[in-house]
Order: structure tokens, then C-alpha cells, then sequence
């Protein structure tokens, strides 16, 4: 209960640009408490539960090293209230009658910053055995002061976005979710960082 309170406080404290944050130590001790209980319980999520838009609140980085271990946690650090990253995931289009049960949806990243919004959009699909959501983004809008720059395919995104749903889930980029709240959620990435984000407050 301490490690998800952590998590909490450590979301509002970005969303509502508080200055009571928890020590970055104690949010990467408690995403990884929350992960293995995620993991111990084999705990089930769904691709509704992550409809939405969710502003990213804290990251971990990656370092690799010459041990056994490959790549081990780097340390955790707060996303500054300069720039603000979102990530929106939309309802699946359909589901795929397979083994796997593959939802696909769509997703859209934007980075904001000094009246510059870069948005990249993509397909996602859902795995649900494993909390698995892998994404390709393939598409790019940039907008500087509202107005519009470009927007279009990222080249070759026509064809990645063909064949995203047959493609392998091991080429692609994806989040591993081991916590999903009705105001924040956290997950690891391909890369082996973990990562929180929240629900933005309304009007933000």
C-alpha cells in the first residue's frame, strides 16, 4: 500500500506541479516492489483500461553494463514542468480472433514546449496474456503557435502501419503495464526503464 501511495504522490506531484515530491530513489524502489506483486498475483489488464490521455510524470533511463545482468536501471528522474509529454491511447478499431487476442488501437505521443507540439501516431495492439502493448509510430504533426507545419507519414510509415498487426512482437517497441489506476499507470519499456504516467487535470 506504502509502494502505490508512492507512485501516486510522485504522479500528482507533476500533474498538480507540486514541490512535495517523493526522493526518485523511493519511486524507483516502489515501481519495482509493484512490478514483482503485478507479476506474483498475475495480475490481468485490458486495452479500455488505457483508454485515454496520460501525461508522462516520471522516467527511469537504462545503463548497460559488462555483468550478467545486460542492462540495469539508471536512475529515476521527474519529467521538468517545461515540457510536457502526453501519451493518448484510443478505443481498438477491432479484435483479432487469436491466440493472443490482439486488440489494435491507436496511440499519439505529443512533446510540447515553447509554443512547438510535435505529435507522433501510430497503431498499437494489446496483448492481454502478458499486459503487452506494442506500438510503431508512423505517422508525425507539427505545429508551432497552433498552426499547423506538417503532417504526413514518417517515411515508410504506409507500409509499417500494413503490416503492424502481423509483425512480431519482439520487433517492435512496447510498454509492459504491471500497474494500471483510474489516475496513473506505470510501465516498463522494451528498453528496460520504467516509466509513470497520469490522468491530466481537467482544463490543463
Amino acid at each position: 500500500m506504502e509502494d502505490l501511495l508512492t507512485i501516486e504522490t510522485a504522479a500528482n506531484s507533476v500533474i498538480k506541479n507540486s514541490l512535495n515530491k517523493p526522493s526518485p530513489d523511493s519511486v524507483v524502489s516502489a515501481l519495482i516492489q509493484i512490478e514483482k506483486q503485478s507479476k506474483k498475483q498475475d495480475k490481468k489488464y485490458n486495452i479500455e483500461q488505457l483508454s485515454g490521455n496520460w501525461q508522462l510524470c516520471f522516467i527511469t533511463g537504462t545503463k548497460k553494463t559488462r555483468k550478467r545482468a545486460g542492462i540495469v536501471l539508471g536512475a529515476g528522474r521527474y519529467v521538468p514542468n517545461w515540457v510536457k509529454i502526453s501519451l493518448s491511447y484510443f478505443s481498438p478499431l477491432n479484435t483479432s480472433e487469436t491466440p493472443e487476442q490482439l486488440e489494435i488501437g491507436r496511440v499519439e505521443n505529443t512533446v510540447e514546449f515553447a509554443g512547438l507540439k510535435l505529435s507522433l501516431s501510430g497503431p498499437t495492439k494489446f496483448i492481454d496474456k502478458k499486459n503487452i502493448l506494442a506500438f510503431d509510430f508512423t505517422k508525425i504533426t507539427v505545429k508551432l503557435l497552433g498552426v499547423k507545419l506538417y503532417s504526413g507519414y514518417i517515411r515508410g510509415g504506409q507500409e509499417s502501419e500494413d503490416k503492424f498487426a502481423t509483425e512480431s512482437v519482439g520487433k517492435q517497441a512496447f510498454f509492459a503495464y504491471f500497474l494500471i489506476q483510474e489516475k496513473f499507470i506505470a510501465a516498463r519499456g522494451r528498453g528496460g526503464g520504467l516509466a509513470i504516467w497520469g490522468m491530466p487535470l481537467r482544463g490543463s
